[in-house]
């Protein structure tokens, strides 16, 4: 659920990007935003982006993100043939994000050739700005996939030898089975107390 919630945030900074407003607090009349760091200069200004180049690079975008989607799939498959159910679960949790990123960006993709076709800039803009962020949390999620394969993955070669060498300072015996205690000699009370 934490994902859903992260993933309106972020489409609902792009709406306000593309509509022109900002997130941060009000500035005066004719100052353009602050530029981000964090974010592309593609989502800052969508609405300097031609309308033909909008397409392309949308169109591209979606076919990044479906080039990701099969990188990961494979990630799943390599996790499930090795059957580490924890690396299987983390690359599982990444490809069902992208999946559902993928689909918004292909129905972005198709308003916005609606919105190119009737010359409708903001939504063109609105739309253009959700294929561009769903492609930057897509190649985001295919590093994520990627480390959860590599970070908890120890390969092993099938012809793999190891040899221990104990060294010989080493006290003796098993640490893990103590001698038994010396039996306990008790002698008995003295029978009379003149002794």
């Amino acid at each position: 659920m934490r994902t859903v919630g992260t993933l309106v945030v972020v489409l609902a900074a792009g709406m306000a990007l593309a509509q022109g407003q900002s997130l941060a607090p009000s500035q005066p009349a004719g100052t353009p935003p602050p530029a981000s760091a964090s974010m592309p200069a593609a989502f800052e200004k969508a609405s300097d982006v031609p309308d033909g180049e909008k397409l392309a690079r949308s169109t591209q975008a979606v076919g990044v993100m479906k080039e990701v989607l099969r990188q990961v799939l494979g990630k799943v498959e390599e996790a499930r043939r090795t059957k580490d159910v924890v690396k299987l679960n983390c690359a599982n949790e990444k490809l069902t994000q992208i999946k559902g990123l993928l689909r918004i960006s292909e129905q972005a993709e198709v308003s916005l050739q609606e919105a190119l076709a009737t010359k409708e800039t903001s939504t063109s803009d609105h739309e253009f700005t959700k294929v561009m962020i769903a492609r930057q949390k897509v190649t985001q999620l295919r590093a994520e996939a990627e480390e959860c394969i590599g970070q908890l993955a120890f390969r092993t070669d099938e012809n793999l030898f190891v040899e221990v060498e104990e060294p010989e300072n080493l006290p003796g015996g098993d640490p893990t089975r103590p001698p038994p205690p010396e039996d306990v000699v008790v002698r008995p009370p003295p029978a009379s107390p003149l002794l």
